[in-house]
């Protein structure tokens, strides 16, 4: 009979959480990003991202 393997987690996974693990994101919501706008317009790294409401208020981000 084959020897069966366990499809456990890794022993990496399995160690204490740390400080940067535990850090808090911050949150902005999308009514202040948007300011009542439908399109709102993201500079990163000299390429433009639109952020865009959609008609069934979704939030689509395109480059």
């Amino acid at each position: 009979m084959p020897a069966v393997t366990s499809r456990l987690a890794s022993p990496l996974s399995l160690r204490p959480r740390t400080s940067e693990s535990k850090r808090v994101v911050r949150r902005v919501s999308s009514q202040s990003l948007l300011d009542g706008e439908r399109e709102l317009v993201i500079q990163h790294q000299g390429s433009e991202y639109h952020l865009r409401l959609t008609r069934n208020d979704k939030l689509i981000l395109t480059k």
